[in-house]
């Protein structure tokens, strides 16, 4: 089941919860009762609940958002030094150039491969990929440069992978859930609140009464797993890219 099918579910066993109670909840209501008689204080103190829901979800979507936004920018950033190492040791040996080239693309082929699933299952980065990459790096600082141009071009490949190490090193701190749990809990237990606020406006059974709850908790139900989505980069969903890494193979 994937995660759309889930979150498809999830709105559907909203809506029906939530359509049941106001059907369920307006067959105990007398046929003299009157909705009019709502006090304003309640629809004041609605939507003022409402609203500040509303701000937090806001900011929460921007914080997870920018996460997101943050893990690719690191994949980028890997991506291009790797790419400045296959492209500066040119002016290598050629027995050293291809060494240094192969390792590299053995490193990107296990980061796409299996390094990305790994970080799925579990939040943080594989021993077997440092490995790969430290390889890199002995092959680079090993290599003693005679001629003028190995050995101007010999800092900037060690700089290159230093900078893919540290782009490595911030990939790793994203790849787990961000989203503090006293959050969730804010979050969920809001949501609860805002959905239940409905009730207390005497809602009927009509149609276009019981479409707008119908469609209200779908929003909440919708706005929530956006966010948990998002809040893990390297997730099932709406996932960070490897394409910048498969770029240079």
């Amino acid at each position: 089941m994937t995660q759309w099918v889930a979150l498809l579910i999830a709105m559907a066993a909203v809506c029906a919860v939530v359509l049941s109670v106001v059907v369920l909840r307006q067959r105990r209501i007398s046929e003299d009762d009157d909705p009019s008689e709502t006090p304003d204080v309640i629809e004041y103190m609605v939507m003022m609940i409402g609203v500040v829901y509303a701000i937090v979800l806001g900011l929460a979507i921007a914080g997870v958002w920018e996460g997101q936004g943050s893990a690719q920018a690191d994949v980028v950033a890997e991506a291009q030094a790797l790419h400045e190492v296959k492209e500066r040791v040119q002016v290598y040996p050629v027995d050293v150039r291809d060494r240094v080239r192969s390792d590299v693309d053995a490193y990107v082929r296990y980061v796409t491969g299996k390094e990305w699933p790994y970080m799925r299952d579990h939040g943080d980065l594989s021993h077997e990929g440092t490995v790969l990459l430290d390889q890199v790096r002995t092959d680079v600082t090993q290599f003693d440069p005679r001629s003028d141009l190995a050995a101007q071009a010999y800092q900037p490949v060690v700089d290159a992978i230093a900078a893919a190490d540290e782009a490595r090193v911030s990939r790793g701190q994203s790849a787990g859930a961000t989203m503090p749990g006293m959050v969730w809990f804010g979050l969920i237990s809001g949501g609860l609140v805002t959905v239940g606020l409905i009730f207390t406006l005497q809602i009927r059974r009509s149609a276009r009464e019981l479409l707008l709850a119908g469609l209200f908790s779908a929003l909440i139900a919708f706005l929530l797993f956006l966010i948990w989505d998002l809040d893990a980069p390297f997730g099932s969903g709406l996932t960070v890219s490897s394409d910048a890494l498969r770029a240079i193979l």
